[in-house]
């Protein structure tokens, strides 16, 4: 049985996990999943990202070995092995929408909470979330307790106004307790986590994200160059996603031998354990494009399930 973990992330910053593919007025778009059009960070870029942040200062020694093991090699041996470490797309949990009162709330669904409550039994039996509530359009559940809330029952998020029918408890705090590790924010999602109807939260996902125009100059004339224009989306910062993380035993070909000799060293746990130790050490990720503009910080924490029997 392999390791298996969630990787939650909290974008910092702006995020533009870009999918190089522009169908409309915006030539840069985020990529997002074909069949909800809800944003996705793709697991090869996660991936990349958690390889670049874990690779060793030399490329020599125990450390490197097991860098190897977990990743896969390098490219030049690409054919040797593959990396005993898998992701899945990062997934959108909460979305922050702007609020007339309270700054801003996290936005999620029902249909959200209903895959990661799957998907977190796909991976782990114990831990589900209470059942996800079923809401009309202009209904919403949050904590009856909210800054976000107007008069006591009502919401005002971008132009659209939303009646508290219910809180929803269980999902709030799941999330608060696993998604993020810094205390303030913790804390902040207790009473600004709101649940909409899904068609509610996809309008947000698909029409409340950041586009912007760049432009490049000619250095003597101060005017745009030919081609120098075009129009990049970003999702906004305190975008939470979550990704599905699975170890299996290192098939590197040395380890296969000591496996034969009753010698394993690189069970699944071992490369998970690889993954966490490195990670914890890191205050944030760079994530996607952009990173000489600030944007893709990303603070992650990945949370471990319950430990397995059989690891090899």
């Amino acid at each position: 049985m392999p390791e298996t973990a969630l990787l939650f992330i909290h974008a910092i910053t702006g995020l533009h996990p870009g999918s190089g593919t522009a169908l409309g007025h915006v030539d840069l778009p985020v990529a997002r999943e074909r069949h909800t059009g809800w944003p996705l960070i793709p697991a090869s870029t996660l991936k990349g990202v958690l390889r670049d942040a874990c690779r060793p200062s030399e490329s020599k020694g125990d450390e490197y070995d097991r860098w190897c093991a977990v990743f896969g090699p390098e490219t030049a041996n690409a054919a040797d092995h593959a990396g005993a470490l898998s992701l899945t797309d990062a997934r959108i949990l909460a979305f922050p929408v702007r609020s007339l009162v309270g700054v801003f709330a996290w936005v999620t669904c029902p249909a959200v909470l209903t895959r990661l409550n799957r998907d977190h039994g796909l991976i782990e039996s114990k831990g589900q979330m209470n059942d996800s509530p079923s809401l009309k359009e202009s209904e919403a559940v949050c904590p009856k307790d909210s800054p976000l809330l107007i008069d006591g029952n009502s919401l005002v998020l971008e132009e659209f106004d939303f009646t508290r029918v219910g809180d929803a408890e269980g999902a709030v705090e799941w999330i608060a307790r696993r998604a993020v590790a810094d205390a303030a924010t913790t804390e902040r999602i207790k009473t600004h986590l709101v649940v909409l109807s899904d068609d509610a939260f996809g309008h947000f996902v698909r029409h409340a994200t950041d586009v912007t125009a760049r432009i490049g100059l000619e250095y003597q004339t101060k005017t745009v160059k030919d081609g120098a224009l075009f129009y990049e989306e970003c999702l906004p910062p305190e975008t939470l996603f979550y990704s599905l993380v699975f170890a299996e035993p290192s098939r590197r070909r040395g380890d296969k031998l000591r496996e034969k000799k009753q010698e394993i060293v690189w069970f699944a746990k071992d490369i998970i354990d690889f993954a966490e130790k490195k990670l914890s050490s890191k205050r944030f990720l760079q994530i996607g494009a952009d990173e000489t503009i600030g944007r893709g910080l990303c603070a992650v924490c990945l949370h471990r399930t319950e430990p397995q029997e059989a690891t090899a």
